[in-house]
């Protein structure tokens, strides 16, 4: 993203906080791993969404319509010693020419100079709960502002979470948000083939995963957007299994479910093939019925359709299809209506998609199901779970866990599936395998 793009969001921001308003953003801290080893650091999204600044230790604040600047940043000072430790900072210099700051101050001086921005105004947009000490700083900074009530000082009569006007301003792409999250998309995709083509009987998961994490850092990107599922057999039935550790055999299926984080935006796939590269009668079954049932969604991603519809489609295309394989009985609209395909199908067919994987943005307004608009992006991951709990069925059907999965973006006419680059009918899976 280019400075401008940061700029054009906190305008629009501050147009919408109106007048005689300050909105405060702190950045993420850093995270201990263990001891003194750290987490690698990434910012917070809201804040970097408005920013771009990527340390730690920061405050972006918007104060619309002041005189000596509407954008200041609070940051760290420069210090050689530090950065020959842990690598360059921005600075204040950096803060106003780099990141497009009109005004930048150290960090350590934010007690004296913040509670002054406060004075005289009537709403403070920020989000509580995020950072818990962060919290105490900013009532503390109000606290003592009323205690100068005397002198005719105001304090904010207003506190107002930041997230319902940021949350769906990052809920529609922009055009340079989008040209990110397709080259998550195109990253992700040839890291899958990869995991497909080399996948074989006796490697092991994790095998699977260094060589997903390997694709993406060799198309540019070290940066995972979640931690990776590679799930064989049992494991493909653990919804979020990561701990990626068992031998792969020859007649079970592999999900996967890996995604690339570029410039800050995440792209997520679920692909499941045979270990052995050939599909038996069972699996292709199942598959059939989830891949049926998320083609069937994906059309539902359509301008002015609303949020449900797709995970409403897929349910009734799973629910069919179970009944007419014998794992489930009766009606469809009695299986539908008492939710009996939850056994099997436990989650929901998708969910929104951007900087974060499971990204912002409500969705119901009013108790009412958010319609689709050009610019959304979300995911579309039906799935079937048959793990060997279920006593009651047939053995053949034991251990086959499925979940296929594709980035659709909302366009003016009706949708784009990002992640159409890495195939998912079962011929061309097992193609891709034989070759």
């Amino acid at each position: 993203m280019n400075k401008q793009e940061f700029k054009s969001r906190r305008k629009h921001l501050m147009q919408m906080m109106g007048e005689n308003a300050v909105a405060i953003l702190p950045a993420a801290p850093m995270r201990i791993r263990n001891r003194d080893v750290e987490y690698a650091y990434r910012p917070d999204s809201d804040f970097y969404y408005l920013s771009g600044f990527p340390e730690p230790e920061a405050v972006a604040v918007l104060i619309p319509g002041r005189e000596h600047g509407e954008y200041i940043l609070f940051c760290r000072e420069r210090d050689p010693k530090t950065e020959t430790w842990t690598g360059r900072m921005a600075g204040q210099e950096g803060a106003v020419e780099n990141y497009g700051a009109d005004d930048s101050f150290p960090i350590e001086d934010i007690d004296d100079i913040l509670p002054g921005m406060l004075e005289n105004k009537q709403r403070v947009y920020y989000t509580m709960g995020t950072h818990p000490d962060f919290d105490q700083r900013l009532i503390g900074w109000v606290n003592r502002l009323r205690k100068q009530s005397r002198a005719g000082i105001h304090t904010p009569g207003e506190f107002v979470s930041l997230d319902h006007l940021l949350h769906d301003m990052r809920l529609i792409k922009s055009n340079h948000e989008i040209k990110a999250m397709r080259t998550a998309a195109q990253i992700s995709c040839e890291a899958h083939r990869v995991a497909m083509q080399m996948c074989k009987p006796g490697m092991y998961e994790y095998q699977i995963e260094g060589a997903i994490l390997n694709s993406f850092a060799q198309q540019g990107t070290r940066e995972s957007a979640y931690s990776s599922i590679v799930g064989g057999g049992a494991n493909g039935c653990v919804l979020h299994y990561t701990e990626n550790k068992d031998k792969l055999k020859a007649n079970d299926l592999l999900l996967i479910d890996a995604g690339a984080e570029y410039d800050y935006y995440a792209a997520d796939i679920s692909r499941t093939f045979p270990v052995n590269g050939k599909f038996s009668k069972a699996q292709r079954a199942l598959y059939e019925v989830v891949l049926d049932a998320q083609l069937a969604a994906i059309e539902k991603v359509q301008p002015g359709n609303h949020w449900n519809e797709p995970h409403e489609v897929a349910v009734d295309v799973i629910t069919d299809g179970l009944i007419k394989l014998g794992l489930l009985t009766g009606s469809k609209k009695k299986a539908i209506e008492e939710e009996s395909y939850k056994k099997f199908y436990m989650h929901r067919t998708g969910h929104w998609l951007g900087m974060d994987v499971h990204d912002v943005g409500d969705y119901k307004i009013e108790d009412e199901w958010r319609v689709f608009e050009p610019g959304m992006t979300l995911t579309v991951e039906p799935g079937l779970y048959i793990s060997d709990q279920h006593s009651d069925i047939d053995k053949k059907w034991h251990n086959i866990g499925i979940r296929i999965e594709d980035d659709v973006l909302v366009t003016n006419t009706g949708h784009e599936v990002l992640t159409d680059g890495i195939q998912k009918q079962p011929d061309d899976i097992e193609a891709i395998m034989a070759s």
